[in-house]
């Protein structure tokens, strides 16, 4: 993945809290001029929060309209591009892990439930209290006065639990979900993506998660819909098509660092899934 350009944090103003939060009004930079960013990584969570605007912002290869009240959420590592158009409004919030986690651990648990999907549409009346809380940060940030650091932490805090209520209702109803199970997700989710190389079998997973695969099933069909196996071979498409367009590596290379010995294997597990082979896809997104 080398070849995917990586941004890290850069503020503007010293002292920031430990260099790693920023938060920045986008209305002046696209007051006369769109902004336009080629496919790029982060190593930091990225909020994108749109009051009034249109373009289109793709996360991971899916495609999503950017509309007035819209909010776009990306973990570390995930793979976008932006095409946001002059006139659009709003806030880009950027914050690395150590500066969420060093104020609580319920905070944690509340990005962990929320980074699960990357787009949020939200009605009129909840934007407004989003609209408020970073209005309310972007001041802090600008002055700095004492104890700065800390409102910045609590008011992230409580934006993160404001989305989380106004997801919970058209996302994840009060009947499917409990506390155990949403653990039991994220933890699956966490292992899913650090050991897609090594681990691409259900039973590996349970194994690490002391779960039955019925008890696992149950879980990810409730709270997202997919089957276990679903989720392992999603996840593993989507390395596929980031070291695809990241690097020139041959297909049968991708396929090593994917954890296949068989080239031919890969590339007919790749075809099942998309539709077109790995070289195809390669081609026809370029």
């Amino acid at each position: 993945m080398e070849n995917i350009p990586i941004r890290h944090l850069k503020t503007q103003k010293e002292p920031q809290p430990d260099g790693n939060y920023t938060i920045k009004d986008i209305t002046p930079l696209l007051a006369n001029e769109p902004m336009v960013q080629e496919l790029h990584r982060h190593d930091f969570y990225f909020l994108l929060v749109i009051k009034k605007g249109a373009g289109q912002h793709t996360i991971d290869f899916t495609d999503y309209e950017i509309n007035d009240h819209t909010v776009f959420m990306m973990r570390p590592g995930q793979v976008h591009q932006l095409d946001l158009k002059a006139g659009s409004s709003g806030y880009l919030l950027q914050f690395k892990t150590d500066f969420l986690y060093s104020h609580n651990s319920a905070a944690q648990n509340h990005l962990t439930k929320l980074i699960q999907f990357s787009f949020y549409q939200l009605e009129p009346e909840g934007f407004d209290k989003i609209n408020t809380l970073l209005a309310e940060a972007l001041k802090e940030y600008r002055i700095q006065a004492k104890g700065y650091q800390e409102i910045l932490k609590a008011n992230l805090s409580i934006l993160l639990i404001e989305l989380l209520r106004q997801r919970q209702d058209k996302v994840l109803p009060a009947a499917k979900s409990t506390p155990y199970a949403q653990e039991k997700l994220e933890q699956f989710l966490a292992l899913v993506e650090a050991n897609i190389t090594t681990h691409k079998q259900v039973s590996q997973y349970t194994e690490l998660l002391h779960l039955s695969s019925y008890q696992l099933s149950a879980v990810t069909k409730a709270l997202l819909n997919q089957t276990p196996s679903e989720i392992i071979n999603d996840y593993i498409v989507l390395e596929a098509k980031r070291q695809l367009l990241a690097t020139s590596n041959q297909v049968s290379q991708i396929a090593y660092n994917l954890g296949y010995e068989d080239p031919s294997y890969f590339i007919r597990f790749f075809k099942k899934h998309t539709a077109v082979s790995p070289e195809a896809f390669r081609q026809n997104s370029r």
